[in-house]
């Protein structure tokens, strides 16, 4: 996806019209304009005849816009000097002359925060934005996008909340390390999109998030909102999109047939609407399926035809993933001659990609260059007229220096200890306060090796389904509602919560102070979750809503504990211990805590517990399960 949306805020500025009907405005609107006087009714047929002709004539576009502008400024009328603008950036935008298209943007952005409207100021905010983020340079796009969204929120206007929003969500949607934040803005675009009928922007939304979860392996999640999108796409030119990442996730969970299916459908329908690309990923997705099936034959001969599309519309990233599929079969195939000749590709292509990228990469630091120039041309007009301004205006601001500075200081030294008391917050809102405090003091927190701590793992039982049943803002407020309730429950029996996974919740007792009671504080907890998802599953059937019910597993052994990496610090647990207490919820039903030997022992004679049967366990043998009573 990435950037597949990136110019739709654009386009849609973009007035569309019939070629016929086009023409037929143009010539009654320059017949006008032959009659009128130089007034603001002249600057707006100009500004119209600058749109009418953006796609079919932008010289002509270009000159009628600029006549707006100098018209406009000289009969001081702002409103139509922030359009000219306006519509003279589009008009270099459109011809790829972006520094152009900033300025005069930056132009019109001015001129309507001084009408203070804050609509067509979102819009320019946005605008911007999008030419930030379609040269790589991504920070900026985001300071735009951020800005628009927040005007957008203060005026009421949902439309460019959601476009905003979604085009916060693809920005972050770029590296890995920001995912659950483009997640975040998706989710949030979502239901203002439905509420609006916008199904573009629901479409795009819901692929990103689709895209998310399939990067997070997430794939019952991923299916459920990549199906969404085909509701949301349905007879748009999107729909084959949609379907080959279906195909991938069937792909990755194995499900050949699956995969193949919808592979075959995107396939067909791209082929009918002459969408070569879409054509290729379907090809490779079928390629793919016949390769894991190790049908070498059939996969050697859907790959070459997907590399004939693929060399058609130049699409490296998919060549380079045909080529390393064809070297791998021709090989399984011992077709050794022919797996070397594409793996020479492969190599070849790929070093072209890199080209490419590292290309980009220079384009946009050139880009930045070009920018800051012309904005140095500009501030070296205004030195001489700002000069004389300072001189006068410096005795004025010394004085003002020395009355308010006292105030500014008391009031900076309050602010920064507010802002130190909230960033400490948010810290431990991450992190177990021991671990906080020695990652302030040293910069880092070392793991440790903890000999005895108490896992619990819980997981809805039929999510997926379920899932299907509700909408995403529903799906989300339900999940929600539940780990809120398991955050309160574990922080009041002293059992540290670890993460969230998909549908999964993880805490543990005992760390990261070791502690005696680590076993009876963890189940006491699994119990009270037990309790409570009992209570909320009456409360909704009562309310004739759909419900969750729960799996819960408990196993005590050690563990390594700690955080890794520089930036995103998150506390987590590793070792054999982690994933028997996941074997013991997967092993347990519905309702039940489902406890191990080695935690059985610890809290025997605490709690009244029921033996019920043993499972095997890679390199550990038999385990002894037990189901504990409440």
């Amino acid at each position: 996806m990435l950037r597949k949306f990136s110019a739709f805020v654009i386009l849609q500025l973009l007035v569309v019209f019939v070629h016929a009907e086009s023409n037929s405005i143009a010539d009654s609107l320059v017949a006008v304009l032959k009659t009128e006087n130089e007034d603001t009714f002249k600057v707006n047929t100009l500004n119209e005849l600058c749109k009418i002709n953006f796609s079919d004539s932008p010289a002509q576009a270009m000159n009628y816009g600029i006549e707006a502008r100098d018209l406009a400024e000289k009969i001081g009328f702002t409103r139509g000097s922030a359009y000219a603008y306006k519509n003279i950036g589009i008009v270099h935008y459109m011809q790829g002359n972006y520094s152009e298209t900033l300025m005069n943007w930056e132009k019109s952005l001015a001129l309507f925060k001084n009408l203070n409207d804050k609509v067509g100021e979102s819009n320019i905010l946005s605008n911007i934005g999008n030419v930030y983020f379609n040269n790589g340079s991504d920070e900026r796009a985001l300071d735009y996008f951020l800005q628009s969204l927040k005007l957008s929120e203060e005026t009421g206007n949902k439309l460019r909340m959601a476009t905003a929003m979604t085009n916060i969500a693809n920005v972050y949607l770029n590296k890995t390390a920001t995912l659950d934040k483009a997640l975040s803005y998706f989710m949030k675009a979502l239901p203002i999109s439905e509420e609006l009928g916008d199904k573009n922007n629901m479409g795009s939304a819901e692929v990103g998030i689709g895209e998310i979860y399939l990067k997070k392996q997430n794939f019952d999640s991923a299916l459920f909102f990549f199906r969404k999108s085909l509701i949301a796409y349905e007879g748009t030119e999107f729909i084959p999109y949609s379907l080959n990442d279906i195909g991938k996730v069937y792909l990755q969970k194995g499900d050949l047939d699956s995969a193949k299916k919808n592979h075959e459908q995107a396939y067909e329908i791209a082929k009918n609407i002459d969408s070569k690309l879409d054509m290729v990923q379907a090809l490779k997705g079928l390629a793919q399926a016949e390769q894991l099936g190790n049908n070498f034959s059939r996969s050697i001969e859907i790959y070459k035809e997907a590399e004939l599309l693929a060399n058609e519309v130049a699409a490296k990233y998919e060549l380079k993933e045909i080529y390393d599929g064809l070297a791998k079969s021709y090989s399984s195939n011992k077709d050794f001659k022919n797996a070397f000749v594409y793996q020479n590709l492969y190599d070849a292509v790929k070093d072209s990609i890199y080209n490419t990228e590292t290309d980009k990469k220079l384009g946009s630091l050139q880009f930045d260059f070009d920018i800051s120039k012309k904005q140095n041309e500009l501030d070296k007009k205004q030195q001489e007229v700002n000069r004389q301004k300072q001189v006068r205006n410096g005795f004025i601001a010394g004085f003002a220096v020395v009355v308010i500075f006292a105030g500014i200081f008391f009031r900076q030294r309050n602010r920064i200890k507010k802002e130190k008391k909230r960033s400490d917050e948010l810290l431990l809102n991450i992190l177990p306060e021991e671990v906080a405090e020695e990652l302030k003091e040293k910069g880092e927190a070392e793991a440790k090796q903890i000999e005895n701590v108490t896992v619990l793992f819980t997981d809805f039982k039929g999510f997926t389904q379920l899932s299907e049943k509700l909408t995403p803002k529903e799906l989300v407020a339900e999940i929600d509602s539940c780990f809120r309730a398991f955050d309160q429950i574990v922080q009041k029996h002293g059992v540290e919560k670890i993460k969230t996974i998909g549908d999964a919740y993880m805490c543990a007792g005992g760390l990261p102070v070791p502690n005696e009671s680590h076993a009876v504080d963890t189940v006491k907890a699994a119990l009270d979750i037990q309790q409570y998802m009992l209570a909320h599953k009456s409360v909704r059937e009562k309310e004739g809503k759909l419900f969750f019910e729960i799996r819960i597993g408990v196993h005590t052994g050690p563990v390594v504990a700690g955080i890794v990496g520089l930036k995103k610090f998150a506390y987590d647990i590793w070792g054999d211990t982690v994933n028997t207490a996941s074997r013991m919820e997967s092993s347990g039903e519905v309702g039940k805590v489902n406890i191990s030997g080695a935690t059985y022992a610890l809290i025997k004679d605490e709690f009244n517990c029921n033996h019920r049967g043993k499972i095997s366990a890679k390199n550990k043998g038999e385990i002894d399960m037990y189901f504990v009573e409440s």
